[in-house]
């Protein structure tokens, strides 16, 4: 495990890398920062969008899409500019984006949560590439981390505070669930950001519990875990040249001064080297 940026993030989440591009994307949601991370250089620029920011992913056409407080937004990297896609949940000023991701047809799936984060006041949208936005779940408390089976037809999501991370039968073609039932349960802290590698096996990182662990979602099977030396793990992705490196945020968020001294690198950006292949992010496609 290694340390790759003491970034000292508040809620640090969403890393995403880029293949094309050989960096990793990553959010800051509280201090409204987008991070661009060059694993040639080791620069780690930040953008300020000025709003709280859940996920980015890349569009396929350049830049980023973005989900801030009530939408989603095309964020250019060059010129810095937030240009509206669709507005989600405008009228409800009590709910932010949360986590996000695409499918391999190009579709941004991301969902909200209150932000007291105490009530099923939450959603889960899909953005279409014809920038149509559909509700796909509701009564949500804390929408997060998701992810696909290698062969396309599982999707995997978790809502925090139930400590599960479900899964449902996915049409690719159509962008629909169904069949939704319980994968795994997890005990030892709630389940935050999570991602899926190469052999359909689930990661899923540990809020509140200094890990992030990696699962048969076949068999309820815990398989492997990671230690970290922070306690609020946020999510996980998969990285590198070879896909084979595992790339983990974390949150420094209400550890509190006492805690703060035992983990100070809470809110890094970790990375560690495992040997097992991840799959490639998708980009939005519209």
């Amino acid at each position: 495990m290694e340390l790759l940026l003491d970034a000292k993030a508040v809620v640090g989440e969403g890393p995403v890398w880029d293949a094309a591009k050989k960096c990793l994307y990553w959010v800051d949601i509280v201090r409204h920062h987008v991070h661009v991370y060059d694993a040639f250089t080791g620069r780690d620029e930040v953008i300020d969008v000025g709003d709280y920011v859940g996920a980015v992913v890349p569009r396929k056409r350049g830049g980023l899409v973005a989900v801030l407080s009530d939408g989603f937004y095309h964020l250019d990297l060059t010129t810095k500019k937030l240009t509206q896609l669709a507005a989600v949940e405008a009228d409800i000023p009590d709910n932010r984006f949360n986590d996000g991701k695409c499918d391999a047809a190009g579709r941004f799936f991301a969902g909200t949560l209150p932000f007291s984060e105490d009530r099923p006041a939450g959603a889960l949208y899909c953005l279409e590439p014809d920038l149509r936005v559909r509700k796909v779940l509701d009564g949500l408390t804390i929408a997060n981390g998701l992810g696909w089976s290698p062969d396309n037809t599982r999707m995997y999501f978790i809502d925090t505070p139930t400590r599960e991370v479900v899964m449902f039968d996915y049409d690719l073609a159509t962008g629909s669930l169904s069949n939704r039932r319980v994968a795994v349960r997890i005990e030892d802290g709630f389940p935050d950001g999570m991602t899926v590698d190469a052999q359909g096996m689930i990661w899923v990182a540990h809020w509140e519990g200094w890990k992030v662990s990696r699962w048969n979602p076949n068999t309820g099977e815990r398989l492997m875990e990671l230690a970290l030396p922070v306690s609020c793990v946020t999510a996980c992705t998969f990285g590198g040249s070879n896909l084979d490196e595992l790339y983990i945020t974390s949150a420094s968020r209400d550890i509190g001064a006492d805690r703060q001294a035992a983990q100070p690198h809470a809110g890094g950006v970790f990375r560690a080297h495992i040997g097992i292949r991840g799959q490639i992010a998708h980009a939005f496609s519209g």
